[in-house]
C-alpha cells in the first residue's frame, strides 16, 4: 500500500490516533510537572482526565525515531538527509541538529567559536531582515539542512539572523492523555542493610517514599499533521510528500519502539493507528513508509535541495568569556600608594 497523496490535496489536517494499553497489568506513571505533578483535569460531564504524555515529550520521542543510538547516525533507511552535526574539540560527535532540543538553533550549533554555520545561515537568510519574514524563502532554507526542523518547528531568536524573527511553527504534533481516571497509590522503602538508623539526609538509613499511579478506562495517544502549513511552503511535490512520509514514519515508529516512557509507563498499542480525518485514507506500514522516504531522499538530492555534504559539520568551542577585572581593588591600591 503507498501513501495516497491525492487524498490528502484539500485537507487541512491529517488526524490520527490510537489505543494504547499498560504493556503489563493495569497501573502507568504519568508525566510530572514542577510545583504541579500530574496534570489531572475534570471535563465539562464531570469525566476525570490525565495527561499521560506532553506535546513536548511526544516530539521528543518523535525526533528520536530516526536516530539509531548504538551507531550514532541516522538509521541506514534515512541515511543521506541533511542534518547539522556538532563535533567536539577532538572531532568526536557531541549533538545533532536532530536531537538537540532547538534543533538548527541549538547553542551548540550557534554559539561557539566556529562561526562557519552561523554565517552560512545568515547569507541564505538575506532579504529577511526587513519586512514580514518570507516563509517560503525560510522553509526553504531549514529543510536545505535539516527537514525534520520543519516537521517539529525552529526558532531561530538570534538578533544576527533576520532581527531574531525567523520561526516555523511545528507541523507535526502529538499527546497522549488518559479518560475516567483512577489514582493508584504505592509505595516503598529503600532499606539500609548496615544501618536502618542512619542519617536519612545523607543517604544513610531506611526511607520510606510514596508513588503515585494511575489507572485509566481508556489511554489514546492523539497525532496531527498540518498538510496546509507544509503546502504553504511551496517546497514542491517531492520535497512536501517527503516530509509527509517522514511525519508518518515518525508517528509508526513512536507506536511501535517509543512507549517506554517511563520505568511504570510501559504502553503498548491497543489495535491499529486509526485515521479520523480524512475519512478512508490509511497510514502504510513502517516498512512501505521507509522505502517511500528514501526514493524522495534521492529526489530532492537530485533536485538540489539539500546541503552538499549533507551533513553540515560545526566544532563546539565555547566562546571564552572575558576574564573578570579587579579594577576598583587595583585603583585603591594605587591611590594607597600615592
Amino acid at each position: 500500500m503507498t501513501i495516497q497523496y491525492d487524498a490528502l490535496n484539500d485537507v487541512p489536517r491529517l488526524l490520527m490516533e490510537a489505543r494504547l494499553r499498560p504493556l503489563q497489568g493495569n497501573r502507568f506513571q504519568p508525566t510530572g510537572f514542577p510545583d504541579l505533578g500530574p496534570a489531572c483535569y475534570t471535563l465539562p460531564d464531570g469525566t476525570e482526565m490525565l495527561l499521560v504524555e506532553s506535546t513536548q515529550s511526544v516530539a521528543n520521542r518523535m525526533e528520536a525515531a530516526c536516530w539509531d543510538e548504538a551507531a550514532d547516525d541516522l538509521i541506514p533507511e534515512l541515511k543521506g538527509l541533511p542534518y547539522i552535526l556538532v563535533t567536539n574539540g577532538n572531532g568526536a560527535p557531541l549533538t545533532n541538529s536532530i536531537l538537540e532540543a532547538h534543533r538548527i538553533n541549538s547553542p551548540y550549533i550557534l554559539e561557539g567559536k566556529d562561526r562557519s554555520v552561523f554565517d552560512r545561515l545568515k547569507a541564505d537568510a538575506a532579504g529577511l531582515e526587513i519586512g514580514p519574514v518570507k516563509l517560503r524563502q525560510l522553509a526553504s532554507l531549514v529543510f536545505k539542512y535539516d527537514p525534520n526542523a520543519i516537521l517539529h518547528g525552529v526558532f531561530l531568536a538570534k538578533s544576527d539572523l533576520a532581527g531574531g524573527r525567523l520561526r516555523l511553527s511545528r507541523a507535526l504534533s502529538g499527546f497522549i492523555e488518559a479518560a475516567n481516571v483512577h489514582v493508584a497509590e504505592s509505595g516503598g522503602v529503600k532499606n539500609d542493610r548496615v544501618d536502618p538508623t542512619g542519617d536519612t539526609k545523607r543517604g544513610f538509613g531506611n526511607v520510606p517514599f510514596h508513588r503515585t499511579e494511575f489507572v485509566a478506562e481508556k489511554i489514546t495517544a492523539y497525532f496531527n499533521l498540518d498538510l496546509a502549513l507544509l503546502r504553504s511552503y511551496g517546497l514542491g511535490d517531492d520535497a512536501t510528500n517527503l516530509l509527509i512520509a517522514l511525519a508518518l514514519f515518525k508517528i509508526r515508529r513512536f507506536l511501535s519502539t517509543g512507549l517506554r516512557l517511563r520505568t511504570a509507563c510501559d504502553l503498548t498499542t491497543d489495535g491499529d493507528l486509526v485515521v479520523t480525518q480524512p475519512t478512508g485514507f490509511l497510514v502504510p506500514d513502517e516498512e512501505t513508509l521507509l522505502a517511500e522516504c528514501r526514493r524522495l531522499i534521492d529526489a530532492c538530492g537530485r533536485q538540489g535541495l539539500f546541503a552538499e555534504p549533507r551533513i553540515t559539520t560545526v566544532k563546539w568551542e565555547p566562546e571564552r568569556k572575558a576574564a573578570k577585572t579587579q579594577q576598583s581593588e587595583t585603583v585603591n591600591e594605587e591611590e594607597e600608594d600615592e
